[in-house]
């Protein structure tokens, strides 16, 4: 955060034994396909920087980098200097992106900085004409990221935890290191003498990502060794149910029409309802509503027998109102 001190270069502690990058493993056994030349999404950190290693061993010539720069913090300038260093010693083209990463009143400054991330690296990759970014997040990473939607009450999609690819803005994002642990990936750079940066906001506790990794994370593997990969499975069969709700929903909002029936949906079961409902709000509108706005617009719904019955709920950003049989949702302005 602004006036966090330098961050820390991580050099490495002598040659050591010669091992393979771990992620270099991961690249050659990941599941999706994957269309190079592409980019390497790289903050200096640990975890991308194996990651770039990994790539220009894997496929040379064909990698490039984009380093986001969100101007947050005062380390910020000292990660892009470093960040070109490094790429210019592997020959690797660098695109630097600034981004105003400021959030909005009401958003967190984690959501407001992650959106404007993936926005800047999409538009880095266009204009680098790539067709898809690498992303260095990893299995502590998607025990975290389970963690805290555990914590929220959240449903399948949030117990899906990250997907392991996904698209945005016409390119496509892949993360083929979400079954390594952080800590093969930094003994391996610190083996084999490889510099990084260290974010000094990644040890702030104040943050509840990084709370979750300084003080859960260790208990977890002390009680459970293999957390890391029992927890992905969970989080894979999430995934694997919620695009089964995918489809169910698919198949109802045809039979609902756009905007949605309502004496279609009050043919369907409650749950069948609120399936639907969140389906055609976040394909029509990128809309997800609360659980308790959802259980007021099916309460009404079900209220809703006569004429005159009147609809007008709030639900995410917009409203969602009775527009004759029909459901209608605006923004607001």
């Amino acid at each position: 955060m602004a006036g966090s001190p330098t961050p820390k270069l991580k050099p490495g502690k002598g040659a050591g034994p010669v091992a393979a990058n771990p992620a270099v493993a991961a690249l050659a056994g990941f599941s999706a396909p994957l269309s190079w030349p592409l980019a390497i999404a790289y903050s200096g950190g640990a975890d991308s920087t194996a990651l770039l290693l990994a790539a220009c061993a894997w496929r040379p010539g064909q990698v490039s980098a984009i380093h986001v720069h969100h101007g947050l913090q005062a380390a910020a300038d000292t990660f892009a200097s470093h960040c070109s260093a490094v790429c210019a010693g592997l020959g690797v083209p660098l695109h630097i992106a600034r981004v105003d990463a400021r959030h909005q009143s009401g958003e967190s400054p984690e959501d407001a900085a992650r959106k404007a991330r993936y926005s800047a690296l999409a538009d880095g990759a266009r204009a680098l004409g790539l067709p898809a970014v690498l992303l260095g997040q990893h299995a502590d990473d998607q025990v975290e990221t389970l963690l805290l939607a555990l914590s929220r009450g959240a449903g399948l999609a949030g117990l899906s935890a990250m997907p392991a690819t996904f698209e945005r803005s016409g390119v496509l994002f892949a993360r083929p290191l979400l079954e390594l642990p952080s800590a093969s990936l930094r003994a391996w750079l610190i083996a084999q003498g490889h510099i990084f940066v260290e974010d000094p906001s990644n040890t702030d506790e104040r943050y509840t990502r990084n709370l979750i990794r300084a003080r859960l994370l260790p208990a977890l593997h002390e009680a459970f060794p293999a957390f890391r990969s029992t927890f992905a499975r969970s989080a894979i069969h999430a995934a694997q149910a919620q695009t089964l709700l995918d489809e169910v929903a698919a198949h109802d909002l045809a039979q609902t029409g756009q905007p949605p029936a309502i004496a279609k949906l009050q043919a369907m079961s409650r749950p069948r309802q609120a399936n639907v409902l969140r389906h055609w709000l976040r394909i029509a509108h990128d809309a997800t509503p609360s659980t308790a706005q959802l259980v007021e617009l099916l309460d009404q719904i079900a209220a809703c027998t006569t004429r005159g019955h009147h609809i007008h709920l709030k639900v995410a950003t917009g409203h969602v109102h009775r527009v004759q049989g029909h459901l209608q949702w605006d923004g607001l302005i």
